[in-house]
């Protein structure tokens, strides 16, 4: 199960918190799914093939604080353990563009992060966290909530493949190839 994590709504597209939602969209593509169109357990999903498996790529419909609940339930629908859930999230530790997977560890002060670990009641998920840099002299809301710079989106484009090696060849293929790249 492949999680991108953002805010449901038109006023919400391309903005740095939705870095995860745009990286799902387009692994969706990608994989033929096209939209995730499917709706089930507060969440917009798409079942793709890549290789001999089937991903299920979800999007929660809930708002970013709220992530945790449609994600449980998602994973108790399919039966899928938490180190199953690989979640691409927004990061404004990481500079514009950068990635970071970790397999495990705290919420890194992420709301959505935070309400999954509670509700799934584990924080052993593999993450692929999106840099979008960090605000200078603006309010954390105001610029999350703004456009991505083209830096944030070369890292939502790069995720994909990010979580793709995650599930292709493991944690330290994955993390080799992607910590730290810009």
């Amino acid at each position: 199960m492949i999680v991108g994590l953002g805010n449901p709504g038109r006023k919400y597209e391309g903005t740095r918190h939705n870095a995860g939602f745009e990286a799902a969209d387009i692994l969706c593509e990608r994989l033929g799914g096209g939209r995730m169109t499917k709706l089930m357990c507060r969440s917009a999903y798409a079942l793709c093939r890549y290789e001999d498996k089937t991903l299920l790529l979800v999007k929660p419909q809930t708002f970013m604080n709220l992530s945790g609940e449609a994600v449980r339930d998602m994973a108790e629908r399919f039966s899928v353990p938490p180190e199953k859930i690989i979640v691409l999230s927004d990061d404004v530790a990481l500079p514009s563009g950068r990635l970071r997977i970790r397999m495990r560890g705290s919420d890194g002060g992420h709301n959505g992060l935070k309400n999954i670990i509670y509700h799934l009641q584990s924080d052993s998920f593999p993450r692929v966290r999106i840099g979008v840099g960090a605000p200078e002299d603006e309010d954390m809301a105001d610029f999350v909530l703004s456009p991505m710079d083209s830096a944030a989106m070369d890292g939502v484009r790069k995720a994909p493949e990010a979580a793709l090696a995650l599930v292709s060849h493991g944690a330290s293929y994955a993390m080799q190839h992607f910590n730290g790249t810009n």
